[in-house]
């Protein structure tokens, strides 16, 4: 296949037009009388291919973009949004958010993040690695991938399918401060389902996929479609175990969820509502002291990178935990100010949590923990966001004397977040680069198993 690097002249044009567009709303928003506004613009352009069975099932081509315009009043706020960017209509969107901030409710929290956050030096984080992939090409990835998978054993009987996307955006936000910046991003993809049999006839699925910025960075679709059998072929002739409580490790990509309810406990919006199991946290102790989490948004490269948050706030490298105590809160200018706190930056999430680790694989948590369960996946909703319980399905493989013996299925795992996370045993050193989490398999010392 072949890269081709878009021209940057390209690349200018199609960002100076964004910046134009924003320009002409700020600029009618000001004329119009507004106390202060703020303009956000993306256009997204990606193509998607499914197949089943190596037959191509779905192609997607998606291209739209939207320009979305919040205008303030003396503390009063209106909201509006475009998907035509002509000039006339980009004022009647401005025209609408204002004549909606005259008869809003007045808030004396809402307004723009203060000017002294702009983010001032921008760096290039290379994040646009534009390549030209058409529909056949990303179809014959897809179908290299369920070729591997049903090729790997006979126990593979099909596949639920492979899915290959390629997809580029930009995004360019301004406000009446004088910010105006504007970046563009790429992101290819490749999954694959199996689909494997056991003896009695019984069925089990697993899948695999990879994720990068550049096309070159993602694994082979014979490396995805492989693991993806060989992952399904492991949970075969599952059972389930007795109830008991026993040390439970996280494989990677489901300890990255376990910490995405600590971005639930500590995101402004859940503090000032007091629906949060972390209120009052700061500088207090709830993870291990050689536990370490540190935020790095200038990751080059990286799939949740950035140099500025949604309001236009410079992101900033910062310890998220400390030696196992809670060091920020995530903040934008909204809960901060509901809060008398500082603005940390996070309008619109985190940016590439890495945590610290125990210099032990993945195998060596294994044995570790001796006895206990392997959990490789989790179903439903049960989190309680206010006091911490935790209660989900689970799947996953039990282990005893350091062995894995089994694989298990319809359990119930359960606790509370505080003493999962202070119960937190090791982390591993093989983390999982492809989220916004990057971590490897993380113990607990305990857990509630609820099975036969």
């Amino acid at each position: 296949m072949t890269s081709h690097q878009a021209p940057p002249a390209t690349i200018d044009s199609e960002l100076s037009a964004l910046k134009q567009a924003v320009r002409v709303a700020l600029e009618y928003a000001k004329e119009l009388g507004s106390t202060a506004a703020e303009v956000a613009i993306s256009k997204q352009q990606g193509l998607s291919v499914s197949t089943r069975n190596k037959e191509v099932e779905t192609v997607e081509f998606n291209k739209d973009g939207a320009l979305g315009i919040t205008v303030f009043r003396d503390g009063r706020k209106g909201n509006s949004s475009t998907s035509d960017l002509s000039p006339e209509a980009i004022r009647q969107a401005v025209k609408a958010a204002d004549d909606i901030a005259k008869y809003t409710s007045e808030d004396p929290f809402s307004g723009l993040a203060d000017k002294a956050l702009m983010a001032q030096d921008i760096r290039d984080l290379q994040l646009y690695h534009p390549q030209t992939l058409t529909a056949e090409e990303l179809a014959e990835l897809a179908i290299r991938a369920e070729e591997a998978s049903l090729s790997t054993d006979s126990r593979i009987k099909s596949s639920d399918g492979a899915t290959a996307n390629a997809h580029t955006s930009a995004k360019v936000y301004g406000n009446s401060h004088g910010f105006l910046n504007g970046y563009c991003s790429s992101r290819y993809s490749l999954s694959c389902v199996a689909i494997g049999e056991e003896s009695d006839g019984n069925m089990q699925r697993d899948y695999d996929y990879t994720v990068a910025r550049r096309y070159q960075d993602l694994l082979s679709p014979e490396a995805v479609g492989k693991q993806a059998a060989n992952k399904t072929l492991s949970r075969l002739d599952a059972r389930k175990i007795a109830t008991a409580k026993m040390p439970v490790l996280f494989a990677p990509e489901i300890a990255t969820g376990l910490m995405g309810h600590l971005i639930g406990a500590i995101s402004g919006s859940s503090l000032h509502r007091k629906s949060s199991f972390l209120l009052d946290s700061i500088n207090t102790q709830i993870f291990p002291d050689w536990f370490n989490i540190e935020e790095q948004p200038h990751l080059v490269g990286a799939l949740a990178s950035a140099n500025y948050d949604s309001e236009g706030v410079a992101t900033q490298s910062r310890k998220i935990i400390d030696n196992g105590s809670l060091a920020t809160y995530l903040l934008t200018s909204y809960s901060a100010r509901k809060l008398g706190l500082i603005n940390t930056g996070h309008a619109g999430g985190i940016y590439n949590w890495t945590l610290s680790h125990t210099d032990q694989t993945f195998d060596d948590l294994i044995k570790a923990m001796n006895t206990g369960l392997i959990v490789t996946e989790v179903m439903g909703q049960g989190v309680n966001g206010v006091t911490g319980d935790y209660s989900r399905g689970a799947a996953g493989f039990y282990v005893e004397n350091g062995q894995v013996m089994y694989p298990v299925e319809e359990i119930t795992i359960a606790g509370n977040l505080k003493d999962m996370f202070m119960g937190i045993q090791g982390v591993g050193k093989d983390r999982d680069l492809r989220s916004s989490i990057r971590t490897g398999g993380i113990l607990l010392s305990e857990m509630k198993i609820a099975g036969n």
